[in-house]
C-alpha cells in the first residue's frame, strides 16, 4: 500500500470512528471529588456524582447535608450513598428527578429541602451537575431573589440547558413572575 493510500485509509477510519468525548473534569474541590464541581457560595456546592470515598469524608469538610437529584438507580449512582452520608451525621435527601421529565413538584421538593438546610453547608448533586445546576439556579432566583444574570453564570459553567430543561427553567421563572429567559 502506498504511503498516500495508508494516510487516506487512516483518515477514513478516524472519521468513521470518532474519538470518545472527554470525561468532564474531576477536580476535588471543597472536599468533593466529582465531575463538574461548582462552588456557589461558602455554604453551597453543586457537582456531578461524587465518589464513594468523597461522600464518606464530607463531614470533615463541614458539610451538613447532601441533596441528590437523580434517581438512585442511574448507572453511576453510589448504591450506599444514603448510608455513607448519614453515618457521618449528615442529612440525606433524594429527589429522583427524571432527566427527560422534570416537574414543578420536583422544584417544590427541592425548595423545601433547601429551606430546611438554609445557612448550612450543603452538597447538591446529580450525575453531571446538570439537574443540580438548573435547580440551584431556580432556587437562588425564585426563593433567594438573586439576580438571574449572575446566578445563571454558575449554570453556564457546566452547560446551557436545552429542550425539556430549558422549557422547565423558563416555565418555573415565568410562574414566579421573573422575566429572565434561559435561552
Amino acid at each position: 500500500m502506498s504511503r498516500l493510500a495508508l494516510v487516506v485509509a487512516c483518515l477514513a477510519l478516524s472519521l468513521a470512528f470518532p474519538a470518545r468525548a472527554a470525561d468532564p473534569p474531576r477536580t476535588p474541590v471543597e472536599g468533593v471529588d466529582a465531575p463538574n464541581v461548582v462552588v456557589v457560595s461558602d455554604t453551597w456546592v453543586t457537582s456531578g456524582q461524587p465518589t464513594a470515598a468523597s461522600l464518606a469524608q464530607l463531614a470533615r469538610h463541614g458539610y451538613k447535608a447532601v441533596v441528590y437529584l437523580a434517581p438512585p438507580t442511574v448507572p453511576d449512582a453510589v448504591a450506599a450513598e444514603p448510608e455513607l452520608v448519614r453515618s457521618q451525621g449528615l442529612a440525606f435527601v433524594n429527589i429522583p428527578i427524571a432527566w427527560s421529565d422534570p416537574k414543578a413538584a420536583d422544584f417544590a421538593a427541592f425548595a423545601v429541602a433547601m429551606d430546611r438546610f438554609k445557612g448550612q453547608k450543603v452538597l447538591v448533586h446529580c450525575q453531571a451537575n446538570m439537574r443540580a445546576s438548573a435547580m440551584t439556579f431556580l432556587y437562588r432566583v425564585i426563593e433567594g431573589r438573586e439576580d438571574p444574570e449572575q446566578a445563571w453564570e454558575t449554570v453556564q459553567e457546566i452547560w446551557t440547558p436545552e429542550g425539556v430543561w430549558r422549557d422547565f427553567v423558563n416555565a418555573r421563572l415565568q410562574a414566579a413572575g421573573i422575566a429572565f429567559r434561559a435561552d
